[in-house]
């Protein structure tokens, strides 16, 4: 049984969900426009601004698509009212970043400057030289590029130099001459 599946799904006021034939949903809201098909297997209901998602066998595949196919779903209402956001902070001396035009320009240490160009539909914030919030209606697309981001200088164990997100909790190493005495 899945608990994540069986539960309800409401639409905030300003959002339509538009159900097609062929399970495409198209979610629009004050944000954007997502559009999503889904197995066939898995229905939608739509009653009263509440969405309920329901499975058609008790096979195996199904059953792991129902939580999947809900959770999905969930986003998509929820990146067309409000959006999703990620910050990420600079750790390090002369790590900076700045946004110029459409490219974002990092400078990590390395011998030469990283220009990165944003896709359409994720918007990238500098507000400091050391911050980065990158933030756009699809949580898989701002979630990909901020770990794209993130790639480019991981931190590191002992300094814990380098890109991070906020929340991030960096496991530090003792270094070489911790243990002497």
């Amino acid at each position: 049984m899945s608990r994540i599946g069986n539960k309800i799904i409401n639409i905030p006021e300003g959002v339509t969900v538009e159900v097609a034939a062929n399970n495409e949903v198209t979610v629009k809201g004050p944000k954007g426009t997502l559009t999503r098909q889904f197995d066939p297997s898995i229905s939608l209901e739509i009653e009263d601004g509440v969405i309920t998602v329901k499975r058609s066998s008790e096979i195996k595949r199904v059953k792991q698509l129902h939580g999947t196919t809900r959770a999905l779903l969930a986003n998509m209402i929820q990146g067309c009212s409000e959006g999703f956001k990620k910050e990420l902070e600079i750790v390090g001396i002369g790590y900076r970043a700045q946004m110029k035009g459409n490219a974002l320009n990092l400078a990590l240490g390395y011998s030469h400057p990283i220009e990165m160009e944003i896709e359409e539909g994720i918007t990238v914030e500098t507000p400091t030289n050391t911050k980065i919030i990158v933030s756009g209606i699809s949580k898989e697309r701002v979630g990909q590029v901020a770990a794209v981001i993130r790639s480019y200088r991981k931190p590191e164990p002992y300094k814990g130099k380098g890109i991070r997100y906020v929340d991030e909790k960096i496991i530090r190493k003792e270094g070489k001459t911790a243990g002497k005495k």
